[in-house]
C-alpha cells in the first residue's frame, strides 16, 4: 500500500519545533523530507538536552544537508534541491530566507507550482512581521498565560511549549490542503501560520464566551470560570483525579455515585450557576467522599457509569497506561549511533503509512554528500565544497 506523499519531495529549513515538526508530519506520511542546517548546525543543536529532545522528536527519518547559505555557492545548492521539491517549509528569522534569495516570492517565481510555507511569530503583515517570536511570546501576548494559573497568582505558561506543537499540526493541515489544490489544479500556493494566530485560535470556547459577552476571561485554577463541578481536581488517597459533571443529569449520577443524594438539593448547589457562585463549598463536598478512595477505585467508580473523569497521570505512569500502549504511540528509532530509542510517532492510525521502527534523527551533514550526489555534482566538486566549509560532511 502506498503511503499519502509517496514520492513528495519537501525541502525544510525549519529549527526548533513549529516547523520541523510540521514536516515531521509529512514524513510520516511518506515525504521525503530533506533537513537543511547551517554548517555548525540549527541551534537545538547547541541547547543541550533540550536541544537532544526536539532533534529525537521532530527530526525522525529526515535526511540532512549542512549548508552555508551566506555563501553564493551554498544558495546554488539549495535552489537546486528546491528544483526537485514539491514543498518548502521555513521557520528562519524573518527577512533571512530573502536575503539568501530563497524567499517566497523569489522561490514561487522560478516553480510557481511549488507551495511555500513560513512560520513566524506575529504574522507576516502587521507591525511586529519583522520580530522574532517564540512559544512563550506568543502564549504571553495571545491570552494564554491570562488564563492560566490560580485566580490570585500570578499568569503561568501551559507546561510545555503548547502554540509550536500546535503551530506544526496547523502548518501541516494548511500545507496539506494546498497540496491537495496544486493535484486538483497544477497551482502552488503560499501558506502562513503565526505562532500568535494559533495561539489565539486554540482558546476558541473562551473568545466565544468573551465575544458574547465582552467580559475578558479569569483564572481559575483548575476549574472552568462558568461551569462547575468541571476539570476540578480531587484528591484520593494515593494520588489525584480530575472531574467533569456541570450538566444536571450529570451532576445528581456524581452524587449518587459517591453517596451524597443531598447535594443537589442544597440550594448552594441546585443549579450550574449556584454551584459557580458556591464553588469552593461545592468542592470541599465532593473532595471528601474522594479522600478515602483510592484513584483506582475512584475511577471504577465513575467512569463505568458516564461521569467524566481522568487519573492525574505523572510521566512516568502515561508510558505504561494500557491505553497508550495500545495505541502503538511510542516507537523505536534507530539512532546516528546505531542504538534504539525511543521516541514519539505521530498521534493517528493510518492504514498506508503505519507506524513502523525507522531513523532517528540525522547527524549534522548526515546525508551532504548522498544529496548532492543526487544534484549532479561530482566527488572533487563536493570535496572542494567542504574544504571551503560551503558543506559540512558528516564524518
Amino acid at each position: 500500500m502506498n503511503a499519502p506523499l509517496e514520492g513528495v519531495r519537501v525541502v525544510d529549513f525549519g529549527q526548533f519545533i513549529a516547523a520541523p515538526a510540521a514536516t515531521q508530519i509529512l514524513g510520516d506520511l511518506g515525504a521525503d523530507v530533506v533537513k537543511v542546517e547551517p554548517v555548525t548546525g540549527e541551534a537545538a543543536r547547541v541547547i543541550g538536552l533540550y536541544g537532544e529532545a526536539i532533534l529525537r522528536t521532530y527530526n525522525r527519518d529526515k535526511r540532512a544537508i549542512a549548508l552555508d547559505l551566506r555563501d553564493p555557492r551554498g544558495q546554488e545548492i539549495a535552489h537546486r534541491l528546491i528544483e526537485d521539491a514539491d514543498i518548502v517549509v521555513q521557520n528562519l528569522r524573518p527577512g533571512v530566507m530573502e536575503r539568501f534569495g530563497l524567499g517566497a516570492s523569489a522561490v514561487r517565481a522560478k516553480r510557481p507550482e511549488v507551495v511555500y510555507a513560513t512560520v513566524s511569530g506575529f504574522g507576516l503583515h502587521g507591525p511586529s512581521r519583522n520580530r522574532p517570536g517564540l512559544d512563550i511570546a506568543a502564549q504571553a501576548e495571545s491570552g494564554i498565560m491570562s488564563v492560566t494559573g490560580e485566580h490570585e497568582g500570578e499568569p503561568q505558561r501551559v507546561g510545555f511549549p503548547v502554540v509550536d506543537a500546535a503551530a506544526a499540526h496547523v502548518l501541516a493541515q494548511a500545507v496539506l490542503g494546498a497540496y491537495v489544490r496544486r493535484l486538483r489544479f497544477g497551482a502552488g500556493d503560499e501558506v502562513e501560520v503565526s505562532l500568535l494566530e494559533v495561539a489565539v485560535h486554540l482558546q476558541g470556547s473562551n473568545w466565544g464566551e468573551y465575544l458574547l459577552t465582552g467580559e475578558p476571561p479569569l483564572r481559575s485554577g483548575n476549574g472552568q470560570p462558568t461551569v462547575a463541578p468541571a476539570a476540578d481536581v480531587m484528591p484520593t488517597a494515593d494520588g489525584a483525579l480530575v472531574v467533569s459533571a456541570y450538566s444536571a443529569p450529570h451532576f445528581e449520577k456524581l452524587c449518587r455515585l459517591i453517596e451524597r443524594p443531598d447535594l443537589p438539593s442544597d440550594e448552594r448547589f441546585a443549579s450550574n450557576q449556584a454551584r459557580v457562585a458556591h464553588r469552593s463549598e461545592l468542592l470541599t463536598e465532593l473532595r471528601a467522599a474522594f479522600a478515602d478512595l483510592t484513584t483506582d477505585e475512584a475511577m471504577e467508580l465513575l467512569a463505568p457509569n458516564g461521569v467524566v473523569a481522568g487519573r492525574i497521570s505523572r510521566y512516568d505512569e502515561v508510558v505504561r497506561n494500557p491505553d497508550v500502549v495500545a495505541s502503538g504511540l511510542f516507537v523505536e528509532a534507530v539512532g546516528t549511533d546505531g542504538r534504539r530509542h525511543t521516541t514519539l510517532g505521530s498521534p493517528w492510525q493510518l492504514g498506508s503509512a503505519p507506524r513502523s521502527p525507522g531513523s532517528g534523527a540525522p547527524a549534522l551533514g548526515e546525508h551532504t554528500a548522498e544529496l548532492l550526489g543526487e544534484l549532479g555534482y561530482s566527488a572533487p566538486e563536493i570535496d572542494a565544497l567542504a574544504a571551503d566549509s560551503v558543506i559540512h560532511l558528516n564524518a
